[in-house]
């Protein structure tokens, strides 16, 4: 391959608004998030590119594909997945942006756009392990507001208190759902 790209520049053709197809690196970064922890999703390429992967240049496929092996390799090496969150996350004096335009809110519609990518790729299948599944992934669900029709859903929405508590569960969650999703007990 010629010209592989620097995580950096990645970043830069992800964040650009005018490369089709694509979503920015936070939601990038939850969508491969998703398909790393979560059940096979042997499409997720073309999941990630909305079906346009011919359209994507070589170097932006290998420097997303090196992305998600890096990200397997943190899983690998017991190190939980650090959302890339700006600086004030987690930092309890600023408040936490929930807007649309938010990282927070980014980053959960890339994990749910990946965790609904495929139906014959059902998260909740398992009988056994549904409602944990359905628990660990309320965050981002919420957080992403692709049910904004759930009454339920829309009133977390607006309890600044939960929604801080919810971010603040998502690495740990994220870890809880590997080992569901990745182990035989």
């Amino acid at each position: 391959m010629t010209n592989q790209l620097s995580f950096d520049e990645l970043l830069d053709y992800l964040d650009n608004e005018e490369s089709a197809f694509v979503l920015d690196s936070v939601a990038t970064h939850g969508f491969l998030t998703a398909t790393v922890i979560g059940r096979p999703l042997p499409n997720w390429l073309e999941a990630l590119f909305e079906g346009h992967v011919s359209e994507i240049p070589e170097n932006v496929i290998d420097g997303i594909q090196r992305w998600r092996e890096s990200i397997i390799a943190e899983l690998k090496n017991e190190t939980p997945i650090e959302l890339p969150l700006g600086e004030d996350a987690g930092n309890e004096e600023v408040a936490v942006d929930f807007s649309d335009e938010s990282d927070i809110v980014a980053w959960s519609i890339g994990f749910v756009d990946a965790m609904y990518g495929d139906e014959a790729s059902d998260w909740m299948e398992n009988e056994e392990t549904a409602e944990d599944v359905a628990v660990l992934t309320l965050p981002m669900i919420v957080l992403s507001g692709i049910d904004d029709e759930d009454p339920e859903l829309a009133e977390m929405r607006k309890d600044q208190d939960k929604m801080v508590q919810m971010v603040n569960s998502i690495e740990g969650n994220l870890t809880e759902l590997f080992l569901l999703f990745h182990t035989n007990d």
